[in-house]
C-alpha cells in the first residue's frame, strides 16, 4: 500500500476548495454567498448539493451584522457548540466567548418539560431561549421540531432572528419544515430535502464569521 503524501490542514483546506472550484464550474453565486456554499460542499463532500442550497431575504448581510454585533448563537445540539470555531468568531468580534454559543438541551427544566409533554427536547431548548432569540442567530443541523418553534415563536409573537441556519437532517417532518421555511418571512439559510446536520450549520456558521471579519 502506498503511502499518502501527508499535508497540512491549512493545505488540505487549500487543496480542497481548488478542486471544488475546477469541478463545479459556473455556480452563480455571489461574493457573499459562494464562500458559505464552498464550504458546505467541502464538509458534506458532496457537489450535487449546490443545488439544494437557499438563501432568504438578506440571510448573509443580517448574519454578518449580527456577529460583528456579537450577538447569541442559538443551537439545538451540544455537538454544534463545540464545532463553531471561537477564534473565526472573535475576529469578527473580539468579545466572542464559548458563552456566547448556547444550547440547553440537557437542562433540567427543559428535560422536565419534555417528559411532561412528550415532545423532543430540542422544542424545549427553543423556549428556553424565547428572550433571546430577536436579532441572534439561530442554527439548527438536527431537530424539524426545534425549527418549526422557531418558526411558531417569528409568526405568533413576532420573535425575529437576524438568520436562522435551518439544516436538519432526516426523515421525518424535514423536508416539510424546511418548505415552510422557505415559504416564510424569515433570514435563512437551508439545505433543502432530507440532507442536513450539525457539521453543514456549523459549516455555515464559521463560513459566515470568517465574512465578518472581511466585510
Amino acid at each position: 500500500m502506498e503511502l499518502l503524501q501527508l499535508v497540512s490542514g491549512p493545505e488540505i483546506e487549500k487543496k480542497s476548495f481548488e478542486i471544488i472550484e475546477h469541478e463545479i464550474g459556473n455556480h452563480g453565486f455571489d461574493e457573499y454567498r459562494w464562500p458559505i456554499v464552498r464550504r458546505i460542499i467541502h464538509a458534506s463532500g458532496d457537489l450535487s448539493i449546490a443545488d439544494n442550497i437557499k438563501f432568504g431575504g438578506n440571510a448573509v448581510t443580517e448574519a454578518i451584522s449580527a456577529l460583528k454585533d456579537c450577538k447569541p448563537i442559538i443551537c439545538d445540539t451540544n455537538m454544534a457548540i463545540f464545532g463553531i470555531s471561537i477564534s473565526r468568531l472573535q475576529q469578527a468580534n473580539p468579545s466572542y466567548e464559548r458563552e456566547h454559543i448556547l444550547c440547553a438541551v440537557s437542562d433540567p427544566s427543559v428535560i422536565k418539560s419534555a417528559k411532561m409533554h412528550n415532545l423532543p427536547r430540542s422544542l424545549f431548548n427553543i423556549r428556553h431561549f424565547k428572550n433571546m432569540i430577536t436579532d441572534s442567530i439561530v442554527l439548527i443541523g438536527n431537530a424539524p421540531t426545534a425549527l418549526w418553534e422557531v418558526m411558531r415563536l417569528s409568526r405568533e409573537e413576532n420573535l425575529k432572528p437576524a438568520c436562522v441556519i435551518g439544516m436538519p437532517v432526516g426523515f421525518v417532518n424535514v423536508i416539510e419544515v424546511k418548505e415552510m421555511l422557505v415559504e416564510s418571512d424569515l433570514n435563512y439559510i437551508t439545505v433543502t430535502g432530507r440532507r442536513g446536520g450539525t457539521p453543514l450549520a456549523v459549516a455555515t456558521l464559521n463560513a459566515l464569521a470568517i465574512l465578518a471579519s472581511r466585510y
